[in-house]
């Protein structure tokens, strides 16, 4: 039995819903993973993926969307179906696995209604309460072109709505409550009837969507009666003592005459009395607006939905669940404080399956952390599978394979993100492991994108710790050389040495205010370079320096927060790139009172981000006063300005004290090639073999730790996962088989 770790004390203590009980208070929020076969069966890839959750400790389990009316009301490829008993092998099997690790796992009950993609698709009819609004704003805007094309949406032809009438209501109910029959025949150990994000229960609660005039529409006691029947139903075909729960939007994010709190707080009081064993909290949003799709249900402010949470707990005698980028310690102290009594986890289950064992047994440190970067979410929005940016065996748990039982020695080179998360992986399997890292210190690229958002300091903190806490030899200040790797009798060499940033060819990008990236990470660290020295004046100079000797400039915190009190950077900021580096840095300089201008060539900015991310950002920076030009031409850059033309091929001018140039990076293969020239076994990881981000780096790490450990060569490489990021930022392609470079190396 886990001792209870003393500081989650309540978030780790037994709790119970309805007859269940659970061994802590975490569960796996419901999340859209498209892990299920594509006839709706459970399949290996989800029971693993499930399985992985139990292992690491959770309480409980709420599956993705299981559809009760599946084909009709899918609103996503690959989702569970549970509309025939057909699906129960499946399904059985799943709950089994879970319950052998002790976890407990309830089934979502779920009809998409108006969000019904896999109907649009299909050209079926979508079912609703009534004809919806037209929608307003453009939801596409954010997306880049070629997401555009990969998108679903995109393939829809045209979309009918069927208004239910009483018929097609009955219908419903019944499916629903069959479908709560086999999730109990099948050894769920509870159901979580879906009554939010706009599906087909939620349309109905929502004043907006509902226009109906007859017992289904009008004052919220009739647009809650299709919930409660459907409630009752299944109710009466489980019994009562199979725990039953609905999950509720709180509000309405952003829509005009939308769910508020006080509806959601009556809506839980008549799911109470109706039978209801606990109400899970959750949000909506108006989906004409891209930047809500991160306020609400996976909001980026911390604990958003708390408050919510705690004003329904203070209205109803039964267990509330809550979510919504909550920390582990902020999550115990709202249940001490009776304001919630479980928290449901989702991107940082996804980071970290084994983050509750972790807690429990006093080791938060060692939890992989969730950058906030919604990958896993958007990859909903062009059609794949769930995935995870830090943790690349999310979503690919089926395809782990037995460890090589040889030690090998492995050489890494480069200490950024894939440099170091293949080495703490190479070490782990049990082979020895030597770090080269030709700086003073690790983190590559990864300390400059931990300053502008602060997310990634909590994912560069811990690849050090699990770097120093693994047997890795690590060498700072050391330069590869063929002869420095021949004296080290090894078996492999991994090459993660980033990329290679050079300015481009832009009119005036020689003039002495225009910086670089690296420039701008030099600036900003203390790294000095002979660039750099020609473009600041001594005091700057002396600056870096000084804090470079006292150690004050690897202090990516107080390096934040010091340059919001002193910059040698002007007033006026051109930033000419508005790619994922450009934006964060844009976002960065603007906080710090920086009037900024982002111009790019590229049609659509935010290459690099993932698109719900993205969806947030460019609004939030046009929020801000920041000019924002995609598809600019001509761009030059003089003493005190950058001239371009913008999109619709007006000329413009941006006075700028100071330019950044955050374009320009590409691969760089001149270690691999030479290496692999001179007989080395050569793995390229990370933005050496294309730049690829974060997720490039550690899925790129994983490969090729995957590849040495299973030992494998070039001429027998096991298929690595499919729909990875590759080289092109933004791009999504299926990768079945590794690529080998002009010069033989394995690129991961």
């Amino acid at each position: 039995m886990v001792q209870v770790h003393q500081h989650y004390f309540s978030l780790l203590s037994p709790g119970q819903i309805g007859t269940l009980a659970l061994r802590n208070r975490i569960a796996v929020t419901a999340m859209g993973a498209s892990l299920a076969e594509p006839d709706g069966q459970c399949g290996e890839r989800l029971l693993r993926y499930h399985e992985a959750q139990a292992r690491g400790g959770a309480g409980l389990i709420i599956t993705g969307v299981a559809g009760v009316a599946w084909p009709v009301g899918a609103n996503q490829a690959n989702q569970i179906a549970i509309s025939d008993d057909r699906f129960l092998s499946g399904l059985t099997a799943l709950t089994q696995a879970v319950h052998a690790h002790g976890a407990k796992i309830a089934a979502q009950l779920h009809h998409g209604g108006l969000v019904g993609m896999e109907d649009m698709l299909a050209g079926r009819p979508i079912w609703g309460p009534s004809l919806p609004d037209p929608p307003t704003g453009d939801f596409t805007a954010a997306f880049l072109l070629d997401e555009l094309t990969q998108a679903p949406f995109s393939r829809i032809a045209a979309v009918s709505v069927k208004v239910m009438m009483q018929d097609d209501i009955d219908t419903v109910v019944a499916q629903f409550a069959a479908a709560a029959g086999r999730a109990k025949q099948a050894g769920f150990d509870g159901v979580e009837i879906h009554g939010g994000h706009g599906y087909l229960l939620s349309s109905f609660i929502s004043p907006k969507s509902n226009k109906r005039t007859d017992a289904y529409g009008g004052p919220l006691e009739h647009r809650v009666r299709l919930l409660l029947e459907v409630l009752r139903a299944v109710r009466a075909e489980v019994g009562d003592d199979f725990p039953v729960w609905c999950k509720l939007d709180s509000r309405e994010e952003g829509a005009l005459h939308g769910i508020t709190i006080d509806d959601a707080v009556r809506t839980a009081q008549m799911v109470e009395v109706a039978g209801a064993d606990a109400v899970t909290v959750t949000a909506y949003h108006d989906i004409g607006n891209p930047k809500l799709h991160s306020a609400s249900h996976t909001p980026h402010e911390p604990g958003v939905n708390l408050p919510f949470a705690a004003r329904i707990k203070a209205a109803v005698n039964i267990p509330v669940i809550a979510s919504g980028r909550v920390e582990p310690e902020v999550a115990d102290a709202a249940i001490a404080a009776g304001e919630l009594d479980f928290v449901s986890m989702g991107r940082k289950l996804l980071a970290d399956p084994a983050l509750p064992h972790k807690l429990a047994q006093g080791r938060p440190n060692d939890v992989l952390p969730c950058i906030y970067c919604y990958t896993c979410i958007s990859a909903i929005y062009v059609g794949q599978p769930l995935r995870c940016a830090v943790n690349p065996d999310t979503g690919f748990e089926s395809l782990r394979q037995a460890r090589s039982t040889r030690s090998k020695r492995v050489v890494v080179i480069g200490g950024g993100p894939g440099g170091m998360e293949a080495a703490r992986r190479l070490a782990a399997d049990g082979h020895r492991v030597t770090l080269l890292e030709q700086g003073a210190q690790l983190g590559g690229t990864l300390r400059f994108a931990a300053l502008a958002y602060p997310p990634n300091e909590r994912l560069l903190d811990w690849l050090q710790r699990q770097v120093a806490a693994a047997r890795v030899e690590v060498r700072l200040r050391t330069r590869a050389t063929p002869e420095l790797l021949r004296s080290m009798n090894h078996d492999a060499v991994i090459v993660a040495t980033g990329a290679l940033r050079s300015l481009p060819d832009i009119p005036g990008h020689d003039l002495p205010h225009v910086l670089s990236g690296d420039d701008m990470r030099g600036l900003l660290l203390g790294e000095s370079s002979r660039a750099l020295t020609r473009k600041v004046g001594w005091t700057t100079r002396m600056a870096a320096k000084i804090g470079a000797a006292t150690g004050l400039t690897s202090n990516i915190t107080f390096v934040r927060q010091a340059t919001r009190q002193w910059m040698p950077l002007g007033k006026r900021i051109v930033i000419v790139g508005g790619e994922l580096v450009g934006l964060e840095l844009a976002e960065f300089l603007a906080e710090r009172g920086r009037a900024v201008t982002i111009v790019d060539d590229v049609p659509r900015l935010g290459a690099g981000l993932s698109i719900v991310r993205r969806m947030r950002m460019l609004a939030e920076l046009a929020e801000h006063g920041l000019s924002l030009f995609a598809g600019a031409s001509d761009i030059r850059i003089e003493v005190d300005r950058v001239c371009f033309r913008d999109g619709d091929g007006a000329h413009r001018v941006a006075d700028a004290d100071h330019v950044i140039v955050a374009k320009g990076a590409s691969d760089d293969l001149t270690l691999a090639r030479q290496l692999t020239a001179e007989g080395f076994n050569v793995y390229e990881v990370g933005d050496c073999s294309g730049v690829s981000y974060i997720e490039g780096a550690m899925r790129g790490a994983a490969r090729a730790a995957a590849y040495i450990t299973q030992g494998s060569d070039v001429s027998e490489t096991p298929s690595p996962p499919p729909q990875t990021l590759r080289h092109e930022p933004g791009t999504m392609v299926d990768a079945p088989d590794a690529g080998t470079s002009p010069g033989g190396a394995i690129r991961c």
